[in-house]
């Protein structure tokens, strides 16, 4: 297993965040991964329009998952309307 950063940006809505994020963590159990923190960056504006959002709630997930599950979780997160953006990165040891 290797250590992810998780970058997520959720829609401002309260209701759109807490079930974009309910699905995302869902997701994460579902393939395996484990959740070691979240950090609320807070809401903050978009450089640009993506899904028709121009402000965004962003959260750090950092997790530890295993590489070949990454490509399943993207897929399963193409899915999720209430997550407007997200990011893998890989932290070195």
């Amino acid at each position: 297993m290797r250590k992810y950063e998780l970058m997520t940006i959720f829609p401002i809505d309260e209701d759109k965040y807490k079930t974009g994020l309910e699905a995302a963590r869902a997701v994460l159990t579902e393939f395996g991964a484990e959740i070691e923190s979240e950090e609320s960056y807070g809401d903050r504006d978009l450089t640009y329009e993506v899904k028709k959002q121009k402000r965004g709630r962003f959260l750090l997930l950092n997790i530890k998952v295993n590489p070949a599950k990454v490509l399943d979780i993207d897929r399963q997160f193409k899915l999720n309307n209430n997550l407007v953006k997200y990011m893998f990165v890989r932290v070195e040891e």
